[in-house]
């Protein structure tokens, strides 16, 4: 099943020391743009640039123009 999922935010989450293994430092990715999810891979630097007045679509089979601004974000009705 295919799903959109909306994010706001534009940094990873940083595990601390209580929460990391062997791995060393981990980020968790937090904006759903990065290629090794739940891994933070720095995709979230393209969101550097957005208005926070603007509503944007990233479209993951685009690779020339990933970012769409889109006037709204319009939601299933639930039954």
């Amino acid at each position: 099943m295919t799903r959109e999922i909306t994010h706001d935010a534009t940094e990873p989450k940083m595990l601390d020391e209580e929460e990391i293994d062997e791995r060393g430092t981990v980020a968790i990715c937090m904006c759903g743009l990065s290629a090794d999810y739940p891994f933070c891979d720095g995709s979230h630097a393209a969101t550097a640039d957005e208005d926070s007045d603007v509503l944007y679509k990233y479209e993951g089979d685009d690779d020339e123009n990933p970012r769409h601004e889109i006037a709204e974000i319009v939601y299933a009705e639930e039954d």
